[in-house]
């Protein structure tokens, strides 16, 4: 990552910033993911930029992305106390269908079975 864009990323106070930077070089910003995805979980304090970025990236392409996708849902989940932004990301990764499938997903994803038990604290899985 260049100085110039270290310099940038440093005053973003929500993660708003990082975001925008992903969404505007997606394709060209692959290499500094990873510092990228860190910059904006160690700024974002809702989980609101995380969750988007998610969501995002799952709809750009999942495969690519899965370890950074991944790393973003679990920032989520730990960040979004109020639960705002969970009932979207979970939709927005499995499908608005995912309680018809919330036993076979949380066997096979341990995100999904937190934002599950988050959003349905009493539900059985």
């Amino acid at each position: 990552m260049d100085e110039d864009l270290k310099k940038k990323l440093a005053a973003d106070s929500d993660g708003l910033l990082t975001y925008e930077y992903i969404a505007n070089h997606i394709g060209l910003c692959d290499d500094i993911m990873h510092e990228l995805v860190e910059n904006m979980i160690n700024v974002d304090s809702t989980g609101q930029f995380v969750a988007s970025a998610a969501r995002y990236l799952a709809a750009i392409e999942p495969t690519v992305y899965a370890d950074h996708i991944s790393t973003l849902i679990a920032a989520a989940i730990d960040k979004d106390r109020e639960r705002r932004y969970l009932p979207d990301l979970i939709s927005g990764i499995w499908g608005s269908d995912y309680a018809s499938r919330a036993a076979e997903l949380s066997a096979a994803d341990n995100n999904f079975r937190r934002i599950y038990k988050r959003l349905n604290p009493t539900g059985v899985i």
